[in-house]
């Protein structure tokens, strides 16, 4: 059995419209390519225009979206309750005694009304330093090690950065070591250590890293005895690329009291009295000593980050202003041919054509140039993305941002030409030929 199809001698009214509109803007192709070609310099410019604009603005929003997520980076600290306290001294203190003078400030901070916890640390998230170490499963390889942030802090540390277990314990008062004695030897011998979970994903990949042994100073082996949700290095935008990234969140915490800054961690709506009560306790049991600053951690995540924002904000004026100017360009390019075909548009308009077609002709005209722009604007946008990455190790463009980038300009090219294509539809036949 064979069959075959045949097409209605009569297409349906609503095919034989769409054919006719195909058909009608083919027509028009062949007078706008003429005109294109006469005028290669404007079409030229309002092709180099998009292009431009095209690769630039893809890439810059990459980059404000970059450093957007950047601001939002989660710390895994507690940080509307903590409280930086950095004290200067005008004598020296041998440095045996800072444990025992640490632990007397301690003392005095956490019987304070409204401080819930009060630990010293040598850094915390935003400051300008940072200390970092080795670890690893093995002592002496070091293709097994990992690079982590090293903190340090007595028991307390933990609930007063508000840090997460997700397994195992925090460290006990008898845990902690005196940092000064630890260090005086060649190899030092610290016994417990509480690892982010990115370490403890990275080190032993599907299994539980409690109690197992790792290697940070030397071939004496610490055990691991708490794995905590979220810990970032203290400088997380000199990741690569500018983000944070895995390696950002490898930190490690030692049982070490020693001196550095002391944090607070508040109740909420206290604040300022128990900044200036803090800064008296500590300035009363010694009057050489002075508190240098007192800051929320939210003020030193507002001004650590304060670069980043400007230069998102000044990528944002960027991508707009380059957008105006290609939206003016295409309108002022749309309006003097409006202009230098006056007569041609009358001539049409007196031999029958619509409104909607004169429209339609400029429009076509506009995507024509648009289209060349974009297709040349995408490629240089992926070779300046190169470029970046290889100079400045920034992450690449995502592939998202190219249709993104397309579908864009394609919009803005029409509505740019809206206005002089709909003046040019709406001239009368008469005074288009007396013109």
């Amino acid at each position: 059995m064979s069959s075959s199809m045949t097409l209605p001698a009569n297409p349906p009214r609503a095919g034989r419209g769409l054919l006719a509109g195909l058909r009608a803007q083919l027509s028009d192709l062949a007078p706008i390519l003429s005109t294109l070609r006469r005028h290669r310099i404007a079409a030229g410019l309002i092709v180099l225009e998009v292009a431009l604009t095209c690769a630039i603005v893809t890439n810059a929003l990459h980059l404000i979206q970059t450093r957007v997520a950047l601001l939002d980076t989660p710390t895994g600290l507690a940080e509307s309750e903590l409280v930086v306290l950095n004290i200067r001294g005008s004598q020296r203190i041998a440095p045996e005694l800072v444990p025992g003078i640490v632990g007397q400030d301690l003392a005095r901070l956490r019987a304070l009304p409204g401080v819930k916890a009060a630990t010293s640390t040598p850094q915390i998230a935003f400051f300008r330093n940072s200390i970092t170490g080795s670890i690893a499963l093995s002592p002496g390889k070091q293709a097994d090690r990992i690079i982590a942030s090293q903190y340090g802090g007595d028991e307390q540390l933990l609930p007063t950065f508000g840090l997460r277990l997700v397994e195992g314990r925090n460290f006990t008062a008898d845990e902690v070591l005196d940092g000064f004695q630890a260090f005086s030897v060649a190899e030092p011998r610290i016994g417990q250590v509480i690892i982010s979970q990115a370490v403890a994903q990275r080190l032993f990949p599907g299994r539980s890293a409690l109690g197992q042994s790792v290697y940070i100073f030397g071939s004496a082996p610490t055990t691991v005895i708490g794995v905590v949700e979220t810990l970032t290095h203290p400088q997380m935008h000199l990741g690569r690329g500018g983000t944070a990234g895995e390696s950002g969140s490898y930190a490690m915490v030692l049982p070490l009291r020693d001196g550095g800054r002391y944090v607070l961690r508040t109740e909420p709506g206290r604040r300022d009295a128990q900044i200036k009560a803090a800064t008296a306790a500590l300035e009363q049991a010694d009057p050489s000593r002075v508190v240098t600053s007192a800051q929320t951690l939210t003020e030193m995540r507002a001004e650590f980050y304060a670069q980043d924002r400007a230069m998102a904000w000044m990528l944002g004026g960027v991508c707009v202003a380059l957008l105006l100017v290609t939206a003016m360009g295409i309108v002022g390019l749309a309006s003097f041919w409006v202009q230098q075909r006056t007569r041609m548009i009358g001539t049409r308009r007196a031999l029958g054509a619509t409104e909607g077609q004169i429209l339609r002709y400029f429009q076509l005209e506009n995507l024509l140039l648009t289209t060349t722009g974009i297709a040349l604007g995408l490629a240089g946008a992926v070779a300046l993305s190169r470029l970046l990455m290889q100079s400045y190790e920034l992450p690449g463009l995502p592939w998202g941002y190219l249709p993104a980038g397309a579908l864009s300009l394609w919009l803005l090219g029409q509505l740019a030409v809206w206005v002089p294509a709909r003046r040019a539809a709406r001239l009368s036949p008469v005074a288009a030929l007396r013109s």
